[in-house]
């Protein structure tokens, strides 16, 4: 095939791809994985991958305060903050391959998990049991959760998006989901720790890096596949494939007292 061929032709191919759910390319450059919750893992390799760094270069010191926990929830000298990124980063550094199913008990094995994987083993880092948390406000206001559908099942409804979604919203401060990159006013309101939830039709949830790109933007740590990682990721999402439809912040935090910057 000419070289001519192939631009015109890896185009339509990818385009095909996003709009067909469960489609994998498994040679050439495009996965999209169907999950639980719908076709939530999307990755782009190719034969000769380039890394993506976790700390992105900057043209010049941003100056957006850090905001943190003000509380300690495992008491390890800790803020929740701090152990909620650490965890995530964790999790990003253990590499679980994506991989959808059903556990018994809940919680999938340690090499292995989806998007909504990563948000509990964060919190758990932190002190937080996600997991008895959602299960609890289900058993307690079961009509809030339709995801459920009236059959509360501890073993699946913890790592189900809109789930999360609706218990952010009760228990969470609510942010905007208006992202401005290189507004250092609205990029304040963007801080590490931070959760995001992508809507239909590539429903996706993350964890805001404390690490920002060349426009102020924060990184993100989710597992999209091939495994998690901390990668430059929100804008391209939210660009290319579903729109911010929620951003929380839990548990309650304040500025850094000693006026940290990033």
């Amino acid at each position: 095939m000419t070289l001519q061929k192939k631009k015109i032709l890896l185009p339509l191919i990818f385009i095909l791809c996003i709009a067909v759910p469960g489609c994998r390319i498994q040679n050439n450059n495009i996965a999209i994985i169907g999950g639980s919750d719908g076709p939530t893992s999307i990755f782009i390799t190719s034969s000769k991958p380039t890394p993506i760094p976790s700390v992105m270069p900057t043209p010049y010191e941003w100056n957006i305060p850090r905001v943190v926990s003000s509380s300690d929830k495992d008491q390890d000298g800790l803020n929740d903050t701090d152990d909620i990124v650490q965890g995530a980063r964790k999790d990003a550094e253990n590499k679980p391959i994506y991989r959808d199913g059903y556990y018994n008990g809940g919680y999938p094995p340690d090499d292995e998990g989806v998007c909504t994987d990563v948000i509990w083993r964060a919190y758990k880092n932190a002190g937080y049991l996600l997991k008895d948390l959602v299960d609890e406000d289900i058993r307690d206001h079961l009509e809030l959760y339709p995801r459920v559908e009236g059959k509360p099942d501890p073993n699946i409804d913890f790592r189900r998006i809109k789930n999360l979604r609706v218990f952010f919203e009760r228990y969470a401060v609510s942010l905007t989901t208006e992202i401005i990159p290189w507004d250092e006013e609205n990029l304040e309101q963007w801080q590490a720790g931070d959760i995001v939830v992508f809507d239909d039709p590539h429903e996706h949830i993350g964890i805001l890096s404390d690490q920002r790109n060349q426009q102020g933007v924060p990184l993100m740590i989710h597992n999209a596949g091939p495994y998690t990682q901390e990668n430059d990721m929100l804008i391209y999402w939210r660009d290319n494939l579903s729109p911010i439809i929620g951003h929380y912040r839990f548990p309650p935090e304040e500025p850094l007292d000693n006026g940290g910057k990033q």
